[in-house]
């Protein structure tokens, strides 16, 4: 199995975090506008809806975890989307975590780069400077 890291430090605090990790108007913020709630999951649509990623929410999300669990996708099905937010003096430390990879092909390379920018997206949302979503209705929104 492999798994994708990555960590932010932000000036934010886990309150301001957990909205933007824990829901779909959250996603919307920093990861894709093409999201729809339906049967208790989130299914994001990605390249014209030629990629979805449906997302079922693991638990009760809180202020040190979101848990997100992905049942759709070539190689993200049973993957699971982990957000832990340390509370620190100057604001959180974000911690995250995309687990449970078969194996480090070169889709999961490619989505370790996108994570890494998605990181610094959500960062900057929480921080009150968003940049908006990478992924738009029709491609990416640089």
């Amino acid at each position: 199995m492999a798994d994708i890291l990555h960590s932010v430090q932000t000036s934010a605090s886990p309150e301001d975090i957990i909205p933007l990790v824990s829901s779909t108007a959250g996603f919307k913020r920093w990861w894709a506008t093409d999201i729809i709630e339906r049967d208790g999951a989130v299914e994001l649509g990605f390249f014209n809806r030629q990629t979805l990623y449906r997302l079922k929410l693991q638990g009760d999300s809180s202020l040190e975890r979101t848990e997100w669990l992905c049942d759709t996708g070539a190689e993200w099905k049973g993957t699971r989307l982990v957000f832990q937010m340390e509370r620190r003096p100057a604001g959180t430390l974000l911690r995250f975590t995309h687990a449970g990879w078969e194996s480090p092909t070169d889709y999961f390379v490619a989505c370790t780069t996108t994570w890494g920018e998605l990181m610094y997206r959500l960062k900057a949302a929480a921080e009150g400077k968003p940049r908006g979503p990478l992924f738009t209705k029709d491609g990416m929104g640089y």
